[in-house]
């Protein structure tokens, strides 16, 4: 395979890189790209359900926030007075609970006990995170946006997650018909503070395009959760052609906070069952797309479906797929990732998509990388006959001694964080150097890659410049 050393080097240091894009390969030959689906779980006895999901873990509990609708009435508008926000809790993200908060009088709404807003249009799409700002004042650690069309959207905080209150009396992000094309904000809104970027940043829906507006999503990014600065009009719109996207579902990736995952709702609008259908109706499935901090577009590396509707009849109806904000762990090797009816689907650790290797050996090269630590980590899954190993390569493409791929121990197995070991040593003394990683591999898939440091007593080397 050919060297990259014109390309520009990766300061990789100690960051977890999944394989959901092309920032990290250089160069592959027989090997490819996998997109993986997650397994769909029985529906446990006490579900999570609702519209527009919010999950968060907070510690050792797991916090999710859904509308509801007051028992015995229907969906009339977007925004009605029937709309509640209810909070569920979990201590295993299995099953689920609905406490008796009564912070809003349960006769206010129909009974319910777990409402914690029920202001139109404001629980139409009341979307909550944990602010993970280093100064973040402790009377506002929960943090929300909530608003339609008409509205605007407007700010939310909270200190335990339960009891909110608006941070201003009017929209921080208003409706701007020449940004956001005929309509905007009618869905899940979310938004996240991110250490990279240093701005909270928020990914909403908008309408794009000349002839038949398309549903789509915008950005916007703000200092202190107030002042708002919209970018839609630069910001690029992941849709294919008269492709629908509904909900974005866009949060930092627990694991590499530096990588933002998204699984918007893919809206087929007039087909449902497969068969054309008059109306604001259509079939949904479930998309993969990140993005790095910063750039102005998402990454669509698949453009297939990440979760279909299945051989479940429901699942094909009309708006039947959305997936809840944020993917979160519920076991060491798991993930799971929550429907809006009560289904939960677990993949493995890092598990969206992997370099993948046939029966015939094949081959991947990473760009130049500077690391730190002393320890290169794998997230691999072999077969019984398949293994990985792993080549060290200078600037100049030349294997370098000791962490050549003969230096290197076969691996085979299924790791979530397997240490790479050589004839070398440690690779602390490469730290801070540039290097190349070539993956040689047969019936395995790699999912992800970390350099650690486990050695404290190594000496920190110098970067090269």
């Amino acid at each position: 395979m050919k060297t990259s050393n014109e390309l520009k080097y990766i300061d990789i240091a100690d960051r977890l890189e999944l394989f959901v894009d092309d920032y990290l390969v250089a160069a592959m030959n027989g090997t490819t790209r996998r997109l993986h689906t997650p397994c769909r779980m029985p529906r446990p006895q006490n579900p999570l359900t609702g519209a527009y999901i919010t999950v968060i873990k907070d510690g050792d509990i797991f916090r999710a926030y859904a509308r509801h609708m007051k028992p015995g009435s229907d969906l009339i508008k977007d925004g009605n007075s029937n709309e509640c926000t209810c909070y569920f809790e979990s201590r295993d993200g299995i099953e689920w609970e609905s406490p008796d908060l009564d912070i809003i009088a349960p006769e206010q709404c129909g009974g319910m006990r777990n409402v914690i807003i029920n202001e139109p249009p404001f629980a139409h799409n009341f979307s909550p995170f944990l602010d993970t700002h280093p100064e973040v004042n402790p009377d506002e650690r929960f943090k929300a946006l909530a608003g339609l069309h008409g509205s605007g959207l407007f700010a939310f905080a909270s200190a335990d997650g339960l009891h909110w209150r608006k941070m201003q009396d009017t929209p921080v992000i208003r409706y701007q018909p020449e940004i956001h094309g005929p309509w905007a904000f009618d869905s899940q809104n979310v938004a996240f503070y991110c250490a990279i970027e240093q701005k909270y940043v928020a990914f909403f829906r908008h309408m794009k395009g000349p002839q038949e507006p398309l549903r789509a999503i915008g950005r916007a990014t703000s200092t202190d959760f107030l002042k708002w600065h919209d970018e839609s009009a630069t910001f690029q719109p992941p849709n294919l052609p008269g492709e629908h996207l509904y909900t974005n579902q866009t949060h930092p990736y627990f694991r590499a906070p530096h990588l933002y995952l998204a699984l918007p709702t893919r809206f087929a609008l007039g087909m449902v069952q497969g068969q054309a259908i008059e109306g604001n109706l259509g079939s949904t499935d479930i998309l993969l797309m990140t993005l790095r901090p910063g750039n102005n577009h998402y990454d669509r590396l698949f453009k297939e479906a990440f979760i279909r509707p299945g051989p479940h009849p429901e699942n094909w109806d009309s708006r039947a797929n959305y997936t809840a904000l944020n993917v979160v762990p519920t076991q060491p090797t798991e993930i799971s990732i929550y429907n809006r009816d009560g289904h939960r689907y677990v993949i493995r650790t890092d598990g969206f998509a992997s370099i993948h290797a046939a029966f015939e050996k094949g081959e991947m090269l990473t760009r130049p990388l500077i690391f730190c630590g002393d320890t290169l980590t794998l997230n691999i899954s072999t077969s019984v006959i398949g293994s990985v190993q792993v080549e060290l390569q200078s600037r100049d493409g030349s294997p370098i001694p000791g962490f050549t791929l003969a230096d290197c121990a076969p691996i085979t197995g299924d790791h979530i964080q397997y240490p790479v070991s050589w004839q070398g040593g440690s690779i602390g003394k490469l730290a801070g150097h540039p290097v190349q990683l070539r993956f040689v591999m047969n019936e395995a898939d790699l999912y992800s890659i970390q350099f650690q440091k486990t050695n404290s007593t190594a000496n920190k080397p110098k970067q090269e410049k």
